[in-house]
């Protein structure tokens, strides 16, 4: 039995008479400890789905199972990263985590054991030194930590990502990219990440999700990552392995961008 699994999923959205289908029979397992990447071009229903997953929207058909039990509202056992760090602006860093850690464990941990596990998901990244800071006074780089931070520190079975470096300059996308690389070798956790950045898909993933365009996106194919991990940026500029999954997503996406433009 897969550790995740969509199972035959179609999304409509209806406004008034008109109604749109976004997503057509989309199925994928999930292994436990998996990284997988979905990747399409904008308006191909990437975020509709991962908020299938999270259960913040139903499917019109079909379902999500986790560990064989159906899921579809939201949960701590489905944490998600958004683009947009979606802190607390009035709470402390430490509070911002605490937060969903009271929730999560206010009655099977002590209060001591709540404080040390907030401290313990700070540090794994490296956010221990901000936690009195507000999110106005830390850096884009600095909030999208603590926001892994808080997803983490509910111990999900499932880290869903909706582009969670989209909005963050080069260098700190980089060495973000690098953190979450280094939590999931640690945590073994799985994850599952939207992303419109081919170099990070193939970077991060153990298998690509490429979706085709909507309406009515399917998963059009999916790429094994065959590299070794712990992967090093530098090392992987010019092995072969990469530079072929890199340049068959790139195909991938090209050709249908010519349908679109064809259409």
């Amino acid at each position: 039995m897969a550790y995740l699994q969509l199972d035959h999923i179609d999304k409509v959205f209806t406004r008034g008479s008109t109604q749109s289908e976004v997503l057509k029979d989309i199925n994928l397992t999930v292994e436990q400890g998996d990284y997988v990447s979905i990747i399409g071009h904008s308006g191909c229903g990437k975020s509709t789905l991962l908020n299938i997953v999270a259960g913040l929207t139903n499917a019109t058909q079909g379902g999500v199972l986790l560990e064989g039990r159906e899921v579809n509202s939201p949960g701590p056992d489905r944490a998600v990263v958004f683009q947009n760090h979606s802190l607390l602006p009035w709470l402390t860093v430490y509070d911002n985590v605490r937060l969903g850690v009271d929730k999560v464990f206010g009655s099977s941990k002590s209060r001591a054991e709540r404080d040390e596990w907030v401290l313990h998901n700070l540090n794994l990244v490296q956010m221990t030194h901000a936690r009195d800071k507000r999110p106005s006074e830390i850096s884009g780089g600095m909030k999208q930590r603590v926001g892994i931070a808080r997803a983490l520190a509910m111990e999900p079975k499932v880290l869903l990502l909706d582009e969670p470096f989209g909005a963050l300059d080069a260098l700190t996308r980089a060495h973000l990219q690098d953190s979450v690389m280094a939590l999931h070798q640690k945590l073994n956790n799985t994850v599952m990440m939207i992303t419109h950045d081919v170099d990070e898909a193939v970077l991060l993933s153990d298998r690509i999700v490429m979706m085709t365009n909507g309406p009515s996106a399917k998963i059009g194919e999916v790429l094994e990552v065959p590299l070794p991990h712990p992967r090093k940026r530098l090392e992987l500029a010019a092995n072969p392995t990469y530079l072929k999954c890199r340049q068959r997503v790139l195909e991938f996406l090209y050709e249908r961008q010519r349908f679109v433009e064809a259409a």
